[in-house]
């Protein structure tokens, strides 16, 4: 359940972060036609994710680019500070969501 509500904000940050591209782009004075077709996704994805996991994502959202990094060799790639061995255990296993202690950001981890 976890696992699958982690994949759901990642697609989401990933829609974000096109979005605010597509944005750019329109800023520059081109025309953008699928900026509708990524918020209408964005929508339909956004009411699959629990409330309280998304307002954490759109709080961490507001002060970081990414709200939620990998880990990789049990290193946070948004801060990389090396994880506690008990805290990279609990990842792994999915049951709950895990925030890095140094950055506070949403952790996922890499297979």
């Amino acid at each position: 359940m976890v696992k699958k509500q982690l994949e759901l904000l990642v697609a989401l940050q990933d829609l974000d972060m096109m979005i605010r591209e597509v944005e750019d782009v329109r800023q520059l004075g081109f025309e953008t036609p699928s900026l509708d077709k990524l918020e209408k996704a964005r929508e339909e994805l956004r009411e699959k994710i629990g409330k309280p996991l998304y307002a954490t994502y759109e709080r961490l959202k507001a002060r970081y680019k990414r709200a939620i990094v990998p880990v990789k060799d049990d290193t946070c790639l948004g801060c990389f500070m090396r994880l506690p061995t008990s805290l990279a255990a609990r990842g792994r296993e999915d049951a709950e969501v895990i925030t890095c202690e140094n950055c506070g950001r949403m952790l996922y981890w890499l297979e």
